[in-house]
Parts: C-alpha cells; sequence; structure tokens
C-alpha cells in the first residue's frame, strides 16, 4: 500500500513582496520554480488567484480570517524603503519637495478632489513611480497648510490684478450646499489694460442669517472692504431683497437680463393651453426615463429612423429653457416616439399611454417657434468673453417689437407672445437702469447708432455720454494737480539743502576771486531787439475737459459703425489712443456683464465641490477651493 501523500510545501512569498499581509500568504513549487498563478493561504491552504497586487488576499484574510486583521498594510514603495532610499529621501523643505507639494495641492483645487485622495493607494504608487524619493505629507497637512498657503499666494496676485481695474462689477446670488449650508459667490468682473473682460471669484461665505437686503448689502460692503474696490456696479437677478441690497449700498444697480427673460417666459408657460401641452410631454418623456424597456425600443427606432440618437430631455420648473429644449428635442424625435409607442413590447407594460395628436404637434412646434427668439437671447447674453450690457437695449426693444401680436399667427403663438411682452414692457423702467443701458449701447462702435431709440432719446444719451465724460476727466486733473501741489509743498527749503549738504570747503582769502560783471541775459536783449517785430503769442488755453469730451463724441458718432460680428473690445483695444476720455468711460460700462449666469455656473462648480464624499468640508474651505479652482490660471 502506498504511502499518503504528504501535503505541498509552501514556500514564503519572495522577498521583494514586502506587504505584511505576505506573512499569511506563499506560492507552491512546480519543478522546483515558484508558481505564482495562485498565492496560498497558510492558514486554510485555499488558492488565491494572484494578479500582481495585494488586493485579493485583503479580501480573503478579511472574509474567513477576521481575527488576523483585514487592514490593508500601506504599500511597500511609498511606506517600506530600502536604507538606500530612506538615506536619499527628499527631505520636506527642499525646494523638489516642496514643488510637489505645491503641484498636488494644485491638483486637488484644480481637477476638484477631495482631500482623501492623498490617502488613496493608487494616487501614492503613481506619485512614487514619478519619484520614489518624493514623500507624500498628511491629509491634515494639505487642508492645514498646503492649501491655505496657495490660498493667500493666490488672493494676493487676485490683489494686484485688481488694482489695474477701474470700475468692477459684482455678481452675487445665492446656494444651498448638499449639507443644507447655505451660501453667497461673489465674483468680480472688469476690464484689464488691455482690453479684456476678466471675471474672478472673490468669495465664498456661509451666510447663516436670513438673506434680507440689509444683510446682503452689509456683506457687499465687507466685500468692498477686504478688496479695495471703490467703484463697484451690482448685477443680481430681480429678488426684491438684492434690489434693496443695492439701494442701501448706493451701488448702480443692473438686473440680470437672462433672470428677466425666465420671469417672461415662465409667466407665458403657465397659459393653460401651454401649460396642457407641457404636461402630455412630460408624462411621455418620463416613461422613457423609468422604463428600460421603452429606451431600448426607442433607441433601436432612432436607428432606424435615422434621427440622432439624443436622450429625451425632462424639464425643470425653474428653468424655462428646459421646456423649451424638452419639446424641440421632443419634436426631433417624434416619429421614433410614435413608433415606439406602437410597439407590441412597450404596449403591453402602457397601454394608455399615447403620442400626441396632430393638433398636439402643431401647437408644440408653434410654441418652439415662439421661444425661440428668447432662448437665442439668453444664449447670445451668456457670453463671457466679450461685454454684453451693450446688448441688454436693443435686444429689449427688438424683443418687445417682436412679442406685439398678429392677426395671421396662430391663437396660442398670440397668446405667449401677449404674455411675454406685458411681462418685458415693465422691466428696466427706472431712470438709472435705463440711462445706464443706453449708455453702454451707445459707447458700442456696432450700436452708436442707437436706431431703437427716438431722436430725442439719442440726443439725451449722448449728452450724458459727454457729461459723464468729461467729469472723469476733470477729476482726473484735480487729483493731478492735487498731486503736483503736494509734491511742491514737499520740496525741502534752501536751510534743509545747506544744513543737508556736504559743507564746502573753504577757500583761503588771498586766493578768492571777485565776480564777474553781471550780464543780461540774451533772450531779454533779443526781446529789446526785436520785441515789437515778432509780438509775444499768447499761450493757448487748455481745452476744457467738457470741450474734449465733446470732440471726442462728434469724432466717435461720425465713424462708421463696425459689423455686428465684430468683437467691441478689439475695437477699443485699437481705438482708445484716439479717444482717450471715451475709452476710459467705455470700461466703466463694458464691465458690466449682463447677467449673472456666469455666477450660477460657479454654483455648478461648488456643487462638485462640496458633494457627498465631502460635505464635512468647512465653509473656509469651500471658499478657499473654489476660490483657487476659478482663479488659479492668473500668472
Amino acid at each position: 500500500m502506498a504511502a499518503m501523500e504528504s501535503p505541498r510545501r509552501i514556500r514564503p512569498a519572495p522577498a521583494s513582496l514586502k506587504a505584511a499581509i505576505w506573512q499569511h500568504f506563499g506560492f507552491y513549487e512546480i519543478d522546483g520554480k515558484m508558481d505564482k498563478t495562485y498565492t496560498i493561504c497558510k492558514v486554510c491552504r485555499s488558492k488565491i488567484k494572484y494578479f500582481g497586487n495585494t488586493t485579493n488576499l485583503h479580501s480573503h484574510i478579511s472574509r474567513h480570517h477576521s481575527e488576523l486583521g483585514g487592514k490593508k498594510a500601506p504599500i511597500p514603495d511609498s511606506s517600506q524603503m530600502t536604507i538606500e532610499q530612506a538615506l536619499v529621501q527628499l527631505p520636506p523643505n527642499s525646494e523638489r519637495a516642496k514643488r510637489i507639494t505645491k503641484s498636488i495641492a494644485r491638483f486637488i483645487a484644480v481637477d476638484l478632489r477631495p482631500y482623501s485622495v492623498v490617502e488613496n493607494v493608487g494616487f501614492q504608487g503613481m506619485v512614487n513611480t514619478l519619484d520614489p524619493k518624493y514623500k507624500i505629507p498628511s491629509r491634515r497637512y494639505f487642508t492645514d497648510t498646503a492649501i491655505p498657503t496657495l490660498y493667500s499666494e493666490t488672493k494676493a496676485k487676485v490683489l494686484d490684478t485688481l488694482m489695474e481695474a477701474g470700475r468692477v462689477a459684482l455678481t452675487c446670488d445665492a446656494w444651498t450646499s448638499i449639507a443644507t449650508v447655505s451660501y453667497v459667490t461673489i465674483t468680480a468682473h472688469f476690464i484689464n489694460k488691455d482690453w479684456q473682460l476678466v471675471s474672478l471669484v472673490l468669495q465664498t461665505r456661509a451666510m447663516y442669517e436670513s438673506h434680507t437686503g440689509a444683510n446682503v448689502a452689509d456683506l457687499l460692503k465687507r466685500v468692498a472692504e477686504e478688496w479695495h474696490l471703490n467703484d463697484v456696479v451690482l448685477v443680481t437677478d430681480n429678488a426684491a431683497n438684492m434690489v434693496v441690497a443695492a439701494q442701501l449700498g448706493g451701488l448702480v444697480h443692473v438686473r440680470c437680463y437672462a433672470h428677466t427673460l425666465n420671469l417672461a417666459c415662465q409667466r407665458a408657460l403657465k397659459l393653460p393651453s401651454v401649460s396642457r401641452l407641457l404636461a402630455r410631454i412630460r408624462r411621455i418623456v418620463s416613461f422613457f426615463h423609468r422604463s428600460t424597456v421603452g429606451a431600448y425600443e426607442l433607441g433601436e427606432k432612432q436607428k432606424l429612423l435615422g434621427l440622432p440618437c439624443h436622450k429625451l430631455i425632462t424639464d425643470v420648473s425653474t428653468r424655462w429653457n428646459s421646456a423649451f429644449e424638452m419639446v424641440d428635442r421632443f419634436l426631433e424625435q417624434q416619429p421614433a416616439i410614435c413608433a415606439t409607442l406602437l410597439s407590441p413590447q412597450v404596449r403591453k407594460g402602457e397601454s394608455d399611454l399615447c403620442t400626441l395628436n396632430e393638433t398636439d404637434v402643431s401647437n408644440a412646434e408653434d410654441l418652439v417657434k415662439a421661444l425661440k427668439p428668447m432662448k437665442d437671447v439668453t444664449t447670445l447674453i451668456s457670453e463671457e468673453s466679450s461685454p454684453t450690457v451693450c446688448l441688454i437695449a436693443p435686444l429689449q426693444a427688438q424683443l418687445c417689437q417682436e412679442t406685439t401680436g398678429n392677426i395671421a399667427e396662430s391663437s396660442i403663438i398670440r397668446d405667449i407672445k401677449k404674455a411675454i411682452n406685458e411681462d418685458l414692457s415693465k422691466r428696466y423702467t427706472s431712470d438709472l437702469e435705463r440711462r445706464t443701458l443706453r449708455s453702454a449701447s451707445a459707447l458700442d462702435p456696432r450700436f452708436k447708432g442707437l436706431p431703437f431709440l427716438s431722436e430725442e432719446d439719442i440726443v439725451d444719451t449722448f449728452g450724458r455720454v459727454v457729461a459723464e465724460a468729461a467729469s472723469l476727466e476733470q477729476q482726473v486733473r484735480v487729483e493731478e494737480d492735487e498731486s503736483q501741489h503736494n509734491t511742491e509743498g514737499t520740496h525741502p527749503t534752501e536751510e534743509q539743502n545747506q544744513s543737508s549738504s556736504p559743507p564746502k570747503r573753504r577757500v583761503a582769502p588771498s586766493l578768492q576771486f571777485p565776480s564777474p560783471p553781471k550780464r543780461r541775459a540774451p533772450s531779454s536783449l533779443l526781446e529789446n531787439l526785436l520785441g515789437n517785430t515778432f509780438p509775444i503769442a499768447t499761450a493757448q488755453q487748455p481745452i476744457s475737459a467738457y470741450a474734449k469730451a465733446e470732440e471726442e463724441v462728434t469724432k466717435f458718432r461720425g465713424a462708421p459703425p463696425i459689423p455686428l460680428s465684430e468683437d467691441p473690445l478689439s475695437w477699443w483695444r485699437k481705438n482708445d489712443v484716439m479717444y482717450p476720455l471715451l475709452s476710459k468711460l467705455g470700461k466703466r460700462y463694458f464691465c458690466i456683464p449682463a447677467t449673472s449666469v456666469s455666477a450660477e455656473r460657479v454654483f455648478s462648480t461648488a456643487g462638485d465641490i462640496v458633494t457627498a464624499q465631502r460635505s464635512t468640508l468647512t465653509p473656509e474651505h469651500v471658499d478657499q477651493l473654489l476660490f483657487l479652482h476659478k482663479n488659479l490660471h492668473i500668472p
């Protein structure tokens, strides 16, 4: 009888595998060689597939031998270094180590990574591969030191950048994090010396108190003080508290035009006929979003009919353009939707779900036709690289004209236009808002003809432009005079000069020379001889600030307008020397965005920062990360 076969011997893991988990695992030997196809548990002799890492080993210990401890050991390459590696490890205060640490901090801010990324095994392994001598600092170091230091450096750059700004426009709006903390983000906009539109996020503050006009005004006051802003215009939505805040702060206030359009369109969408149509479309769209069978069948029908494989869009109650996009996409996919709803696979689950009838489809097409200009205007004014405040006045006039009823149009189009017209007509009615918007358009070389205004209003608008440009010039002249006067007033007296100058070398009395006889200046002699023949011309008086401004405006209006497709900032960059007064005034207006949508885009970024994974971030860290994410591009 053959002897019983003894258990196969488990060879220990090679010395190169340094993780602590390997004390519980080894490999079988086949033909004198170590077989690394499977790792063998020394406790239960189970075979675990080996892929070159320790993930499966940790899982096995955690599931079957929890008494041994299922924690992952630190990865060997970064925490268990050889003696040679330890001897050459980068000191934390070395220039290279500081550069790498700063780069990781920038990575966290720019890519919106959680602080815990520095503890991730994959990230540590990547950094170790790039530079085995570098040791990643702890997570707390990044939260308490690296990110705050980077924030301080970037804030100094932002302050320097703001120094070259004249007037600054602030967009301001509130948002709520996943942790139900209310924040207010402030973004600054201005035109720099190169005629480029610059936008910088200044701060994001947790606002625990009620968002009253007084509290918002106090917040804006503190923002202006912290960032040294002296000339501010405020752009917000139409909320009453924002209007009050601007009034209390004595700020020029421009209401967000995108929000104004939203209010007008929302009024149209609440019309009974429109509301019923949207409800029918919404029900069909919702079905395809919740039904996997329906979504699959729709995709097949799209391919069969040669339609774009686009997903259907569900509207959001607070955004009118989402309703427009829902209907527009529905009409695009209507043949595929109709075919899908008639298929047996879908009918047996949703027998009562029907597509739109011909009247509904016709009304949906009219709805898109009526709202298309509003959608185009919203897209246009959300441009962030070109001035948009100068668009409001001409676009407002155009929309009010286009939404006037036409008897030849369908009833649903007439109803939609009437609702929009009634709402738009009551916007931007204050004298200050009108003057601001008209002056901005007057300074735009595309719109300076102001054809949407009466002749009387055109004369009044350019009269105000002249007066404002002259006022700016007069202010500059006064400041220059005061500066010159102060400089002259600080000159040292003759006695001070004598006392402060080095002592003159004394000359022996016997060597002192007598003074030469006084001679009349050649100019005085020339005046005596030829003064009557060449009388002195009267010095030309400097032109007044008002006359200079008037002269520039006349020249500016006389030049041909530029095409609508051209960038007004590029034109001013080339012509600011020709119009020195108007160019200064232009920067004061062109910095104003027509919409606070740019600020709201910040909030979507903020939502990425304050996710469930990072819901425990303090308001200070939220402010720092959002600030860095938006401003690290500053050189």
